[in-house]
């Protein structure tokens, strides 16, 4: 059995700040609570390889692995995945920017399976992954927002 999520969130906001913001992987552990640091390895024809390190988890576990991440910009969506799977078999990203009155509607899509032996299942990390993407995508939204009202957020 594989997982699947698919979330949205539309931010009030112009869509090239809300693809520049997003799409700006240095700048994402002040865009998302749950990274800890970024660091870009490479980039070539439009990929961006990098590794993402998150915050430690309840148990004091620290994930970090190796992405890449293709925006096309005149198609307005990215493709991503994870090049160091860890427990996951496979982990295959989907996002998308929709201009809608008021601003964009940013739709996140992760399709992927766990290994056996994790330290969950499928249906497990989609229920984490709904929960935590949700969250993520609520400060994004008030992160963006704020930086196009000319507020700082800190």
């Amino acid at each position: 059995m594989a997982g699947h999520t698919d979330n949205a969130v539309v931010i009030n906001a112009p869509f090239e700040l809300v693809w520049d913001m997003t799409n700006d992987v240095p700048g994402w552990p002040k865009l998302f609570s749950e990274y800890a640091s970024t660091e870009v390895l490479s980039e070539k024809d439009g990929a961006v390889l990098f590794r993402l390190t998150m915050h430690p988890d309840p148990q004091g576990r620290v994930w970090s692995w190796v992405s890449e991440r293709v925006p096309d910009l005149a198609d307005r969506v990215v493709r991503a995945r994870r090049i160091e799977t860890g427990a996951f078999k496979y982990m295959n990203l989907f996002w998308e920017y929709t201009e809608v009155d008021g601003g964009v509607r940013m739709r996140w899509v992760q399709d992927f399976e766990l290994r056996a032996g994790a330290h969950t299942d499928d249906e497990g990390m989609t229920a984490h992954l709904n929960r935590a993407t949700r969250e993520q995508q609520e400060r994004i939204k008030e992160i963006v927002e704020a930086a196009a009202a000319g507020r700082v957020r800190s």
